[in-house]
């Protein structure tokens, strides 16, 4: 039988776990688009490489591969997504990528 606590730790697990491969699918298709429209292929790798973050259980799996785990790791994912944010639009011009998308299609 489930105790409140229990229930609320589970909608909360489903919001966050929901929020990150939400924001992943948009690093994604961040990655996507620098990788093919413009000049930028491997900063686009780079993002899709960082999307995997948002996607895995990268604490548990990291648990088990080397051992350990990083404390705070949701400050960690939130400090990283203000920095692919930072970096797709201002750096990576990413507008401009999406027009040169749109007028290709």
């Amino acid at each position: 039988m489930n105790t409140t606590s229990e229930v609320k730790m589970s909608n909360t697990s489903i919001a966050g776990n929901t929020i990150n491969f939400l924001f992943g699918v948009v690093v994604l298709a961040i990655g996507v688009v620098n990788m093919f429209w413009g000049n930028d292929f491997y900063f686009g790798i780079f993002l899709a490489l960082l999307s995997l973050v948002y996607f895995l259980p990268v604490n548990t799996i990291l648990r088990k591969i080397a051992g350990f785990s990083i404390p705070k790791i949701g400050l960690l994912k939130i400090a990283l997504g203000l920095f692919i944010i930072w970096a797709a639009l201002g750096v990576g011009e990413l507008f401009n990528k999406i027009e040169l998308m749109v007028m290709g299609l």
